[in-house]
């Protein structure tokens, strides 16, 4: 087990001035906020990044400004993914993992393998990476679930570390968490389920309201682990309605308009994403002052 990635890992966004290119002033200002409200670990260049809206350039950049910002206050795993096995396995022989832990790789979208090619795609990645890979099983994303039987196959193999779930389907889940091999990790994919995935044996969650809601969100996984859900129950309720909010008109969109609100950074998004409707983010304006 990876034991540093215990608790609340944060899905980083990725801010950007009007004319689409990277605010690094922002991006710093927002890891600085992470790290003080004490958050566990980063994880740029995740879906929540608009990693595939990056040019393969523009991810070396931010890989290394994250590692040179962060400057080892906290773990970082890099999102490396991609539905082209070849490509993806270029991109970790590549990759300078300094100041990293561990490569958060999402299952193959678009293409819609079957469970043989997944579990082939993923052992590929095993023999190639620098560093633990976490898989990232998003069937809302990607088009593709991966099974439980799946993830049991490799769990077993020697270079994968554990799991972020983002299926919802907390049967599955649970079949995971009874048969999984001891060090193999469950991460929480979905904010809204991270407490009772902890309750049942997860060992956190790689969370995109942590963003704008770090110390919150990082106490109530906190005091989960330790098993204080009295207390983080609270929060958790707390949480829940702008958790359900951010992600009413895309993602991205929700959070990088919560931060807009709060004054980390700007709300703009790349092509084809697009902002949250006006609707929409009056109603997140008015739940952060009302929170």
């Amino acid at each position: 087990m990876i034991s540093k990635l215990i608790g609340t890992g944060v899905a980083m966004v990725t801010p950007f001035h009007k004319d689409g290119s990277i605010d690094f002033k922002s991006y710093k200002k927002l890891i600085n906020s992470l790290i003080a409200n004490k958050v566990d670990y980063l994880v740029p260049m995740g879906t929540t990044g608009e990693s595939v809206a990056l040019s393969k350039e523009e991810k070396k950049t931010i890989f290394e400004f994250t590692a040179q910002t962060v400057a080892a206050r906290v773990p970082l795993v890099a999102g490396i993914g991609g539905n082209n096995t070849l490509e993806v396995i270029e991109n970790l022989k590549s990759f300078d993992k300094k100041g990293y832990t561990a490569i958060l790789s999402v299952a193959p979208y678009y293409n819609k393998p079957n469970q043989e090619g997944i579990v082939k795609h993923y052992q590929m990645l095993a023999k190639n990476a620098p560093l633990p890979i976490i898989l990232y099983n998003v069937p809302g994303r990607t088009g593709t679930n991966m099974s439980v039987e799946t993830t049991l196959r490799l769990a077993k193999e020697k270079n994968i570390a554990g799991i972020k779930e983002a299926s919802g389907n907390m049967d599955q889940i649970m079949s995971i968490l009874k048969h999984k091999p001891k060090e193999f990790m469950v991460i929480s994919g979905d904010d809204a389920l991270t407490l009772p995935l902890i309750a049942l044996g997860a060992n956190g969650v790689i969370s995109v309201v942590a963003n704008a809601w770090p110390k919150d969100y990082a106490q109530m996984v906190r005091l989960a682990l330790k098993g204080d859900f009295e207390k983080a129950r609270k929060l958790h309720f707390k949480l829940t309605d702008i958790i359900n909010l951010l992600f009413v008109d895309g993602s991205p969109g929700g959070i990088k308009a919560a931060l807009k609100i709060k004054g980390i950074c700007e709300d703009y998004v790349r092509l084809p994403l697009a902002n949250v409707n006006d609707s929409v983010f009056k109603k997140i304006k008015e739940a952060i002052a009302n929170y």
